[in-house]
């Protein structure tokens, strides 16, 4: 079974801990609050945790930013960053001082500072593992963008220097705090329509046409874990683990592109089959060539999913006898996400998406790649 530690009851208890639902209305669009850095939003908790934000590309300065100042448990403390041009910005828009800037170079001294309890590492996938080690040597909690790592050896190094240095590890699956992501889970263990036959999970989009092949962007690179499969590949994974409730058993993969001059050594359209120990089969797929964004599962008696199932807000789903269901009227999946992770810390728990979570995921696409790279069915270890 999908396994974070938690109850659908804890989870829901979670999300009501941390308070966004009930505080703002759905129509609720993130913005900069002033004087937020320093503690002084009228809905935090006095204990609130300081999180630096490690890499300050898109998702961090228009998701997680926005996202923080919406937070009751945490608070954007301080920002590490190889772009100094970028500081004066962030300084000027979230009041962040001077002592809470880092470069990647100096990122270690941050153990010394009392105003930061957390750091999001939110780079390319192949400084996730050093950047996390680091973190944890500094006594810093580490919460960490999927792909958690580059492979399985790496995601476990980084829950064993976690652990051994008495931190907490979260992985950025912000959908496992979503209602409707909840709503599946359930379903998954009632089984209303019966048994489980068959399940389709694809995330794609259609992107990069206009990149030039001389200065390809990271997602492009081999090097720094490019290509659909560790970006959207993990959604089609996760969809299809937390629809069935099950672990995946062995797998099989064929990767290939449209366009080779951009897609070199990195994937661009993967499809992989996922069997489970029941005989249960889902049909998974990713891409950076195709728009899709379904979840679905087909049963006895009928079926039920989510289209879309992995998009920033607006989650839909129903059901073969008419219901609907979505994400609850979340305001800010991100937002959610990180007040979740910082009540485990305060409350001194476990995360609802522990480094473990993560593990898993890096197991099976492990044997993704190898299946897709070498051909044939692979056990998944």
């Amino acid at each position: 079974m999908l396994d974070t530690g938690l109850t659908r009851r804890h989870l829901l208890a979670a999300m009501a801990g941390a308070g966004i639902g009930a505080a703002l209305p759905a129509s609720a669009a993130p913005r900069p609050v002033a004087g937020a850095a320093r503690g002084t939003h009228a809905g935090r908790r006095p204990d609130s945790i300081g999180v630096a934000l490690v890499g300050l590309g898109y998702y961090a300065t228009n998701l997680l930013a926005p996202g923080l100042q919406l937070t009751r448990n945490c608070h954007l403390a301080g920002i590490v960053t190889g772009s100094p041009d970028k500081i004066p910005e962030w300084q000027r828009k979230y009041g962040i001082p001077d002592r809470n800037v880092y470069s990647y170079d100096d990122f270690d001294r941050i153990a010394g500072n009392p105003d930061i309890q957390a750091v999001y590492i939110v780079t390319p996938n192949d400084l996730h593992k050093p950047l996390a080690l680091r973190a944890a040597a500094a006594g810093k909690h580490v919460w960490c963008e999927k792909p958690m790592a580059m492979d399985a050896a790496e995601a476990q190094e980084m829950i064993d220097a976690c652990r051994a240095a008495g931190v907490q590890l979260a992985i950025g699956y912000r959908l496992q705090h979503q209602p409707s992501t909840l709503r599946l889970r359930a379903m998954a263990k009632e089984k209303p329509y019966g048994r489980i036959l068959k399940v389709r999970a694809d995330a794609g989009f259609h992107a990069y046409d206009d990149v030039d092949p001389a200065n390809k962007p990271w997602r492009l690179l081999p090097q720094h874990g490019g290509g659909a499969m560790y970006d959207m590949g993990v959604y089609s994974l996760q969809g299809a683990r937390y629809i069935t409730g099950q672990e995946p058993v062995a797998v099989s993969a064929r990767s290939g592109t449209t366009r080779p001059h951009l897609f070199e050594g990195v994937d661009e359209t993967t499809h992989f089959t996922l069997e489970f120990a029941d005989g249960l089969v889902a049909e998974c797929s990713t891409s950076f060539g195709r728009n899709m964004n379904l979840l679905r599962a087909d049963c006895e008696r009928g079926w039920y999913q989510l289209e879309p199932f992995q998009t920033y807000n607006g989650l839909a789903g129903r059901t073969s006898d008419g219901q609907l269901f979505d994400d609850g009227g979340v305001p800010h999946q991100q937002a959610l996400q990180m007040d979740n992770d910082a009540l485990a810390i305060l409350e001194g728990r476990p995360p609802l998406v522990p480094g473990e979570e993560g593990l898993r995921d890096m197991r099976v696409v492990d044997a993704v790649y190898a299946s897709a790279r070498e051909g044939g069915r692979r056990i998944v270890l």
